[in-house]
């Protein structure tokens, strides 16, 4: 099976469908920083056009190190980030921020640490329950008339939200867990699929596993000469056009064994087998 190498979100930002998840990239010390820049480095000298990052990955610490690893950015990259999370010390650690106030200072704050004039893509990272929808997002569409944003998604929605969402302001993609074993947003993805928006499926490769279908995959990536997650990255890029998996890591080589998922061509056969 042949897919698509490249998608346009929004029908505009042509990006390499195969991208790189920033969440794994924690500069916790020194040697983890010099770590993380290498990885980060590395993802773009491998042709990888769009990187996902949030506020909540070390609240604000990834952005900052993405900036010192890959500022001035290439033309072509998309950096895609997140806001509408703001950490605590209490619960579970965050809280909704979906106030359109706050989410202004969010997008202020997230183009100073990444050191641009516009971020292409912002993502809300979960709608706030205690917020009207229109407020978020009208907030956010504001953001973009005004030239700070140029194209908006969401975080894990459902297809219902999806809709209210699209009756508010133009969304360009949904960022939604999503994975060979996990298929729970399935109708998201269809919603997807007919509207042309963009489908960023996190954590793409369950645990980094095959999970209860590992004697298939592993049978399938022997026939390929693969490994068993390129054979799960790859059903994702043959399962929809509109898919742009983002694994992420925090090893240079676990980031060279995911970006050659897209050579790897399943069968319709094959396909057919890890579907089910």
């Amino acid at each position: 099976m042949t897919a698509p190498t490249t998608f346009r979100i929004g029908g505009e930002l042509e990006v390499r469908r195969l991208g790189f998840g920033a969440m794994h990239l924690r500069p916790e010390t020194a040697q983890d920083r010099t770590r993380c820049l290498a990885v980060a480095r590395r993802a773009v000298e491998l042709g990888v056009t769009l990187i996902d990052t949030a506020h909540m990955y070390g609240w604000g610490a990834n952005e900052d190190l993405l900036a010192e690893a890959l500022h001035p950015y290439p033309e072509d990259l998309v950096i895609a980030t997140k806001v509408g999370i703001r950490h605590t010390t209490s619960g579970e650690g965050w809280r909704h921020a979906g106030e359109p106030a706050d989410l202004r200072d969010q997008v202020d704050e997230a183009m100073l640490r990444l050191r641009l004039d516009r971020i292409d893509l912002l993502q809300l990272h979960r709608l706030d329950p205690d917020v009207p929808l229109p407020d978020q997002l009208g907030a956010l569409r504001d953001l973009r008339d005004e030239g700070k944003i140029g194209h908006i998604g969401l975080s894990e929605v459902t297809a219902a939200e999806l809709a209210d969402a699209r009756a508010v302001v133009d969304i360009a993609s949904v960022q939604n867990r999503y994975n060979l074993l996990d298929r729970e947003h399935e109708p998201v993805l269809a919603a997807c699929e007919e509207a042309g928006i963009a489908f960023l499926p996190w954590r793409p490769v369950a645990a980094g596993q095959s999970g209860g279908r590992s004697s298939e995959v592993a049978e399938i990536a022997k026939e390929l000469d693969a490994t068993p997650t390129q054979v799960a990255l790859a059903w994702l890029l043959a399962h929809s056009p509109v898919i742009l998996p983002i694994p992420g890591t925090g090893s240079v080589a676990h980031l060279e064994e995911n970006l050659g998922a897209d050579a790897v061509r399943l069968t319709q056969a094959q396909y057919d087998r890890l579907t089910g």
